[in-house]
């Protein structure tokens, strides 16, 4: 099996937002969610912290400390 194959066989087949099923062949521009809708929903959730890494947070970060 080529390995484009396993690439088109691993990707998402439901919007991860509203798990609708995904068209068949070429990808949404809005990939991997079904459209537009769903992408900003999930961009909202992250703007407004609903999403999070978890453990301690870090901290504030000098700007003028860099690495």
């Amino acid at each position: 099996m080529a390995s484009t194959e396993k690439t088109k066989r691993s990707l998402a087949k439901q919007c991860p937002q509203c798990s609708q099923a995904l068209p068949e062949g070429e990808r949404p521009s809005s990939y991997p969610f079904c459209c537009e809708r769903c992408q900003l929903i999930d961009l909202g959730q992250w703007l407004d912290g609903g999403y999070g890494i978890p453990g301690e947070p870090c901290g504030d970060i000098d700007p003028g400390d860099e690495a």
